[in-house]
């Protein structure tokens, strides 16, 4: 590996970006990729151009730096070193300290930089030729770790009518896009969310119960009702609501349906 690392810097605010990588220029040896404002350019930003190394800020609208962190996590192939980016959070800390993870706190200090940037490097240099597993690993704790120190909203708006009435996440069965709208169905209502897409709408739902298992269907893994057998080795699931709505498994998705529910 060269002594250059291929960075991408991650922060909602433009000037936290700006002066990030002005930091990393005078660092030499750096080539900062690609930047990125929120959490689901990072992801496609990674899937594009595969870094080196993230420098992730935790606290974004959208998706946070932890989700982004699991989405990364969950890529089939090694993901990128992360460098968590932070104001100063206790609990945040705590976790990175924990897990061997390293961070930084804003301001960021070119000395703190350095340190981590060197980190970094012996980081590649011993794992990447090994299948980044131990970085891979490292990560997962920590996601798990903060996942329920998330803020969620306890409740999702959902517009039947001219009226919006307020549902427990748990009784979304399922959410699809349609027609550039984003329709929630529960055992009880049809409507739509003010979401402006899936991923906007996902990332202030639990992870582990609601599963993205097709670029347009958001589906909540326990209200599933039958598994039905499709073409080329696919599923296709139908759901709990009244209707018995059939939702289709993305090829990516199926796997993880087989290994859940060992099918």
């Amino acid at each position: 590996m060269t002594n250059l690392l291929r960075v991408l810097v991650v922060d909602d605010e433009q000037l936290a970006r700006d002066e990030l990588c002005y930091q990393l220029e005078q660092a030499g040896e750096i080539e900062v990729v690609a930047q990125a404002a929120n959490g689901i350019d990072a992801v496609a930003a990674v899937e594009r151009l595969d870094p080196d190394l993230v420098f992730l800020d935790v606290q974004m609208p959208g998706l946070s730096g932890f989700e982004v962190a699991r989405r990364l996590v969950d890529r089939t192939d090694e993901a990128p070193a992360l460098i968590f980016v932070t104001a100063f959070d206790q609990h945040a800390i705590e976790a990175f300290e924990v897990n061997a993870v390293d961070y930084l706190l804003k301001p960021v200090e070119a000395s703190r930089l350095e340190q981590a940037l060197q980190r970094a490097r012996r980081r590649l240099a011993v794992e990447r030729p090994a299948g980044g597993g131990p970085v891979n690993d490292q990560l997962e704790r920590i996601v798990r770790m903060m996942a329920d120190r998330q803020v969620r909203r306890e409740h999702v708006a959902v517009k039947v009518g001219e009226r919006f009435m307020l549902v427990q996440p748990e009784d979304i069965i399922f959410a699809s896009l349609a027609d550039e709208s984003i329709n929630i169905v529960t055992g009880q209502i049809a409507g739509t969310s003010n979401y402006r897409t899936l991923d906007d709408l996902q990332a202030r739902l639990d992870p582990e119960i609601f599963w993205r298992v097709h670029r347009s269907h958001l589906v909540n893994i326990t209200q599933v009702k039958e598994i039905v057998p499709w073409f080329s080795r696919n599923f296709i699931l139908r759901m709990k609501d009244a209707k018995g709505t059939e939702i289709p498994v993305s090829r990516s998705q199926t796997k993880r349906l087989r290994e859940y529910l060992k099918l």
